[in-house]
């Protein structure tokens, strides 16, 4: 039943699916800098281990500055009260004193014990006895970031395994709104969803828009998109608008507009190597969705590779500005303006 390698999301899903059919490891190591799929499985065991009524006598919480290891390996060592299993739940377990101290019990657990230790914000040493242990005779789970690049498929997956689709553009919306915290994803997704009415199974802009105060036409994603076009008025009208606005930042921003040129060079090469590359295998190349696969054509036109890596060396001094460095009396929405205006001369 040892998982702990692999893509986060599959590991997730596989022990997710393990769990609401009944089937439970004797322990699970939940770590690393990803809350989400932490509080997911977390949460899941919490409902699906014991009903309410077993919980009364069979469920223990620690939290981790409190107990060492051997508080946890007695806890673990002891036997349910009229129910088939207890569960022992250790939370900051990166904060347990001594938690080597495990190890013996973790050798050979208990079949009525579920234990669960939840390693927060980063990932047990695995070269350590007791992460070995554990990854031999139960579940690990490292919970890692979503690279920003692949959020937008992320939320599309999302959706779907709550059983709606979401539009490309609406994902990339979301996206910027929402950054890499799944957490807030989730709870935005699930806002979403409520709003629709009744039947609806797609999420459109208008949507995102309506229900988490992010309009579309003034948002970086159009500002690239803008870029891509070689349209000047545009794309100053919304480098304006994200200037002033009260919660921009400028080193978001920064990095979202060095990715977006970041793919347009990987595009151009691809094409350059493979000029009768699949719709697939270009939108697989540079992590996008075909739907979008138009704007990089015209983009790879505006930008060919002498110019991308041009526009690179730009938004790299303006990252470099937007951190403190450099940047004289001009205000973060000035920076924008100057770097769109950088762009554009290219």
């Amino acid at each position: 039943m040892a998982k702990g390698t692999g893509n986060t999301e599959n590991v997730f899903n596989s022990v997710s699916s393990d769990i609401r059919a009944g089937h439970f490891a004797p322990v699970y190591l939940l770590m690393g800098e990803e809350q989400y799929y932490i509080d997911k499985i977390y949460g899941m065991l919490m409902d699906n281990v014991l009903t309410e009524t077993e919980k009364d006598f069979n469920l223990t919480v620690f939290y981790g500055a409190d107990v060492t290891g051997a508080d946890i390996a007695n806890a673990a060592s002891r036997y349910p009260m009229m129910a088939e299993r207890q569960l022992v739940a250790v939370r900051e377990a990166q904060s347990v004193k001594k938690l080597d101290d495990l190890l013996s019990y973790v050798a050979s657990p208990l079949d009525t014990t579920v234990l669960v230790l939840c390693y927060m914000g980063k990932s047990m040493d695995k070269r350590t006895s007791l992460y070995k242990e554990i990854l031999k005779k139960g579940v690990v789970l490292e919970s890692q970031p979503v690279r920003e690049y692949e959020l937008p498929r992320w939320i599309s997956s999302y959706f779907s395994s709550e059983g709606f689709s979401i539009q490309p553009p609406a994902a990339a919306l979301l996206a910027e709104y929402s950054g890499a915290e799944l957490s807030k994803i989730a709870v935005e997704g699930d806002k979403i969803i409520k709003s629709l009415e009744e039947g609806r199974k797609e999420i459109r802009v208008e949507d995102i828009e309506q229900n988490v105060g992010i309009t579309r036409q003034f948002s970086v994603f159009e500002l690239t998109k803008a870029l891509s076009y070689r349209d000047s008025a545009k794309a100053f009208h919304i480098a304006a608008y994200l200037g002033n606005s009260p919660n921009f930042a400028l080193p978001a921003a920064v990095n979202a507009l060095f990715l977006h040129f970041y793919r347009i060079l990987k595009y151009e090469a691809l094409l350059k190597r493979n000029p009768q590359a699949s719709a697939q295998d270009r939108a697989r190349e540079i992590g996008i969705n075909p739907y979008f696969l138009q704007e990089y054509d015209i983009a790879a036109k505006s930008f060919p590779v002498r110019k991308c890596m041009a526009a690179i060396a730009e938004i790299e001094e303006y990252d470099y500005k937007s951190k403190g460095g450099d940047a004289g009396e001009a205000s973060s929405g000035e920076l924008l303006m100057e770097l769109v205006s950088r762009l554009l001369a290219i």
